[in-house]
């Protein structure tokens, strides 16, 4: 079998192979896009780089099409805005090719006010979603006694909200958005203490630290059709982030949006608690929810 793929692979004009002998350009790009349909982006991209046929064929719309979610459009307007077929939208044009969408979808793209922010993992097409301190409602955030905004580049958004100290402590959300079909879980990124750096070197400042260990913090969440979920978990580990799971949700359709509140809390007044940054939260496929719990 390696002789005869060795011999299919012999460029055309070498002194081994005759002029009739056939090599991977002579594929109609055709029967190449189709075979790519079956294969994840990053092969996709890494076989476009064989010859020119492989190239134009992993250009193909129907190809890309595949890896993008069946509801891209719905997506798409929520996150730009409506994109008019005979009206450029100057936030997303509507001549892209569906690569390029693909390619545009992948990266970052902020939403709302920038305090949310939606992705397509690169590996796999599925919707991440991220919802920024901003974002959240959090109890006692403007009063400056007990909350605090702090910038770092630790965070997706650039800043954080680092709690002192508080008696009710309370940090809600919720989003509105048309999910893909298929499982998902949610994520509250947390650090106890406050991380900085002197000469060069990061360091967690625990001055403010207190109270978690006393009672769990309760994580809950729910959904517009029914779902619920919970947990509870003492915070610790102070200088690390940690993403904390809330729970899973499964989404059916994919033609319309799905409305899911999340919150977390810890509202046993016999004691104050503090010295807690919260960063954001995560929506990603329930595939992820292994991994993430390793950090």
């Amino acid at each position: 079998m390696g002789s005869s793929l060795s011999h299919f692979l012999l460029p055309r004009h070498s002194p081994v192979a005759s002029a009739a002998d056939p090599g991977l350009g002579d594929l109609p790009e055709s029967c190449v896009a189709s075979v790519m349909v079956y294969l994840e982006p990053s092969e996709i991209c890494s076989l476009s780089m064989v010859n020119r046929s492989f190239r134009d064929a992993s250009s193909a719309d129907f190809v890309w099409e595949s890896k993008l979610p069946v509801n891209y459009g719905l997506i798409i307007d929520t996150v730009f805005g409506a994109v008019d077929e005979n009206d450029d939208n100057e936030n997303f044009p509507n001549n892209l090719c569906k690569r390029d969408i693909y390619s545009k979808l992948c990266r970052p793209n902020y939403f709302d006010g920038g305090t949310k922010k939606v992705w397509l993992d690169k590996g796999t097409g599925r919707v991440c979603l991220s919802i920024s301190a901003n974002g959240l409602a959090i109890t006692g955030i403007d009063d400056r006694r007990y909350w605090s905004r702090i910038e770092t580049d630790e965070s997706r958004f650039h800043s954080v909200a680092y709690l002192q100290q508080i008696w009710w402590f309370e940090v809600d959300g919720e989003v509105d958005f048309p999910f893909p079909a298929g499982s998902y879980s949610i994520f509250y990124r947390l650090q106890v203490g406050r991380a900085s750096r002197r000469f060069g070197q990061r360091i967690c400042n625990s001055e403010h630290v207190h109270g978690w260990d006393k009672k769990p913090v309760q994580f809950q969440l729910s959904t517009s059709d029914g779902q619920q979920a919970s947990t509870q978990c003492y915070l610790k580990e102070a200088g690390k982030w940690k993403y904390h799971h809330v729970g899973d949700f499964i989404v059916t359709g994919s033609g319309a949006t799905m409305k899911v509140k999340f919150s977390m809390t810890q509202i046993d007044c016999t004691h104050t608690k503090g010295g807690l940054c919260v960063d954001s939260v995560l929506i990603c496929p329930g595939e992820f929810t292994e991994r993430l719990k390793r950090f």
